[in-house]
């Protein structure tokens, strides 16, 4: 079979984005379950919001990113008729800083996410900063079923209706879609000999661990930032992401924690009333009548949720919150408090607020097909547990809604026998090496997270007041905070160690 790549005559585009965040309450086979999503960017984080991005306004420009497409099988692991089908795979290189193929100068390859890649381009100010300083290349390729990268003859929409498409929709096929693609680009540029660090934020993260360990013949090392690879099964209690959340809000202000755990009984009562959802439409401003008051409540839980795992400086959205709920400026009620909390989020008093700001039709969609497959992340609370209502994952409820919407069974087990997870420290100083795992504490997922060195070569770092991927993303403003500047340089110093050792050892083998 022939695989070759397409140069595209359109430049590489990025688009400001808006990730979301699903949250974890008890679902019925009529509504979608609502599980965080993992997402690099998010929240009052947005890009467009408040992210300074020298990215691609210091040495680089968007005309020094270029638009190349992959010939990808649909099916790397099976040999029918449909399995040699092959669709266009998007990726994008900046050649701008490499040294070239001679000088055995690195390739950086950041891994697609859930999203279009034209949501990282520019706004993973790790992989430009890097490339300049290692005169690396610098590769991104996206996830197959996002963005453009889609089988063909089908839009988005249509290739998750098609149960025979979707079913190639898996992290094993993007995987090996990666290979593909950094193995041809180096062949065509004569770089057999350049290291390759693969690189990813959240599930991104995720991807490049997993890389790393099925394919270390392509990739040197990884380097994971915020990625909870623990977060299956049972390998961390199922209420670590909320406890998580409701420290952060206990820290930033206990009366305003208070708050918030009180309000979701008060908001059942009133949603009892006779006119009790029409009193909650009002009360806050909310665009479209409410039907029924869990989508109020999952609007509320995604925004607690949101404001925690992006909790970064130097806005730092879970104070935010809390300031306007405890500043009470449109009520000294529960739920006036409530609504003074999303003014404040918001930063404005809206004329009406969206149920669905943060939701996006594609991540949603794709994102519901993987977590309904594989991607099984446990994440539920007992009561009292946490600052949230009681809700339990029921895996038997999780599995009736996969079912009833995609005739499929979720494989809650799969993960952990493909990739790994139990004894993962004894497993992976056998086998391991080159892992560099980066966390937040503030950061709700890190509770899945790698927190400690498993060996010399997989190491972990962190840091108590970081959040969700925010060693990766660029700053918020002119000047990081010191202790981020710390953690981005201990990355560095290992990265640069790996890649000295890499070269050392390729001496002896060209003696």
């Amino acid at each position: 079979m022939a695989i070759r790549a397409h140069k595209s005559l359109q430049g590489a585009p990025w688009l400001p984005c808006l990730l979301i965040l699903l949250l974890f309450i008890t679902f019925t086979c009529a509504s979608p379950p609502m599980r965080p999503k993992l997402g690099v960017l998010g929240g009052l984080n947005n890009p467009k919001n408040n992210v300074h991005n020298p990215s691609l306004t210091a040495s680089d420009s968007k005309k020094d990113y270029q638009t190349f497409y992959f010939d990808q099988p649909v099916d790397h692991f099976n040999y029918q008729p449909v399995s040699y089908t092959t669709f266009r795979e998007r990726y994008i290189v900046n050649f701008k800083h490499w040294r070239g193929a001679k000088a055995k100068a690195p390739i950086f390859a950041y891994l697609g996410e859930e999203s279009s890649i034209d949501d990282d381009l520019g706004l993973i100010n790790f992989m430009p900063e890097n490339c300049r300083r290692f005169g690396a290349l610098e590769l991104y390729i996206e996830h197959r079923f996002y963005g453009e990268s889609i089988p063909t003859g089908f839009t988005g929409e249509e290739a998750l209706k098609n149960a025979t498409i979707r079913g190639y929709f898996s992290s094993s096929q993007a995987l090996a879609d990666y290979a593909e693609v950094i193995r041809s680009l180096k062949k065509n540029l004569s770089a057999e000999s350049s290291p390759v660090i693969v690189v990813g934020g959240s599930y991104g993260g995720m991807l490049a661990t997993w890389f790393r360990l099925k394919y270390p013949h392509i990739a040197m090392a990884a380097f994971a930032s915020s990625a909870p690879i623990l977060y299956f099964e049972d390998l961390v209690p199922h209420n670590s992401y909320p406890v998580v959340v409701t420290k952060d809000f206990q820290e930033a202000s206990w009366s305003c924690y208070e708050t918030i755990k009180r309000s979701w009984s008060e908001i059942d009562r009133v949603a009892n009333k006779s006119n009790g959802l029409s009193e909650l439409s009002k009360k806050f401003k909310l665009c479209k009548p409410l039907k029924d008051v869990s989508d109020f409540k999952n609007y509320l839980n995604s925004l607690y949720s949101t404001s925690a795992q992006y909790d970064r400086p130097p806005k730092y959205p879970v104070t935010v919150v809390c300031r306007g709920i405890d500043g009470g400026a449109n009520g000294t009620d529960i739920l006036g408090r409530i609504f003074s909390g999303i003014v404040s989020y918001y930063g404005k008093n809206k004329e009406c607020y969206d149920l669905g700001d943060f939701f996006s039709t594609e991540t949603l969609n794709g994102w519901d097909w993987q977590t309904c497959s594989e991607l099984v992340i446990p994440i539920g609370n007992g009561p009292n547990e946490t600052m949230f209502p009681a809700s339990p994952f029921v895996y038997k409820e999780y599995r009736d809604y996969c079912v009833n919407k995609f005739g499929v069974e979720p494989r809650p087990t799969w993960i952990t026998t493909n990739y790994g997870g139990y004894h993962i420290k004894r497993v992976l100083q056998r086998f391991g090496s080159n892992i560099l795992f980066s966390n937040g504490l503030r950061d709700p997922y890190s509770s899945g997270g790698i927190l400690e060195n498993i060996s010399d070569s997989i190491l972990a770092v962190f840091t108590k007041e970081g959040s969700h991927c925010l060693d990766i993303v660029p700053p918020a403003s002119a000047n990081d905070p010191k202790w981020l500047i710390a953690q981005r340089k201990t990355e560095v110093r290992i990265i640069k160690r790996w890649f000295n050792e890499y070269y050392n050892e390729l001496r002896k083998f060209d003696q």
